[in-house]
């Protein structure tokens, strides 16, 4: 039996907590007219709810081919949408969310771009976002992080509405350790990036599921996976403590000579306090990449995939070539 030839498209949907969009999802971009053909693809990242059974009903349907990839348990979205690159086969992968935030027809709209501009990768972004405020802080907050420790072309907004080529696909999912950021990753991939201006819908259901904790865990994973700014910072943080120390030891002598005054508590408890606190933050900064370093050399898994639920129906693909 022959392998069915790639579509020009694939689409990777991370889904968790998805339940009520998913299908509606799924069923518009069914409707679009992709030339080349399409397929769509699910990763159900270990979500609470009956995200899997939605699916899974999904994969059954004739008219377009939609497959499902079920995950052990949560892994995140970025370790997500890793699985579902590696599975796609399209000329041009598009990842997107789940919410439909991002109306389905503008996926024509963004491939057409990447296509005409010839680009590795186009973003997306909104001149008026539907995100939550805290949402809205935390990408922001995101952003401005990237500018700073990552090579990001300036003023670029990382959405998780992209599109990318084969070629920047296939490079992507290379990488193998287990604190995947996929913006990084095509960071260290090209330059050759466009941005696409795209309407953003408020949330149909539900809520966004990253909250401070999770918001925490991407900073960490820009931070310490993708640079090695904050070691340095570190560094520069320790030689001002050590100057300000160095100075504020000569202003106590200088005192105690003239003044033949005792040295104070409070003052050095707050010594202490401050150059302790210091330590502790840049030995702590050092105990994250080193525990980084020892997960990934001992080879803890990006994820595990519990099934893998193949299209009932095959990828599309244009007139000529059926």
């Amino acid at each position: 039996m022959t392998e069915p030839a790639a579509p020009a498209l694939s689409i990777v949907v991370p889904v968790y907590n998805g339940a009520g969009s998913i299908g509606e999802l799924v069923d518009a971009l069914a409707r679009l007219d992709v030339p080349g053909g399409k397929e769509i693809v699910l990763v159900n990242d270990g979500s609470p709810d009956n995200s899997e059974a939605v699916c899974r009903a999904l994969t059954r349907r004739s008219d377009v081919a939609v497959s499902l990839l079920n995950l052990a348990r949560n892994y995140g979205e970025h370790n997500a949408v890793m699985c579902g690159l590696r599975h796609a086969r399209g000329c041009h992968v598009i990842t997107m969310d789940d919410d439909l935030q991002n109306p389905p027809g503008e996926v024509l709209r963004l491939l057409r771009h990447a296509r005409e501009g010839n680009y590795d990768v186009v973003y997306t972004y909104y001149a008026e976002t539907r995100q939550s405020w805290t949402r809205q802080l935390g990408s922001r907050l995101t952003n401005r992080m990237a500018d700073f420790l990552l090579d990001k072309p300036k003023g670029l907004y990382l959405s998780s509405f992209r599109c990318l080529s084969r070629f920047v696909a296939d490079r992507v999912t290379a990488y193998a350790g287990p604190y995947p950021y996929v913006d990084g990753l095509i960071m260290q991939v090209t330059q050759n990036i466009g941005a696409l201006l795209v309407e953003h819908l408020p949330r149909r259901a539900g809520r966004s599921n990253y909250n401070f904790r999770r918001l925490m865990r991407l900073w960490l994973r820009v931070a310490v996976n993708f640079s090695v700014m904050p070691l340095r910072l570190s560094l520069l943080l320790g030689a001002a403590l050590g100057v300000a120390g160095l100075g504020a030891s000569i202003l106590v002598l200088i005192e105690y000579f003239l003044h033949d005054l005792p040295l104070g508590y409070g003052s050095v408890m707050a010594a202490i306090l401050v150059f302790s606190g210091a330590q502790l933050m840049i030995v702590g900064m050092l105990g994250e990449y080193v525990g980084r370093i020892y997960l990934t050399v001992s080879q803890r898994p990006q994820y595990t995939l519990r099934e893998r639920v193949p299209a009932a129906a095959p990828a599309e693909v244009e007139a000529s070539e059926a």
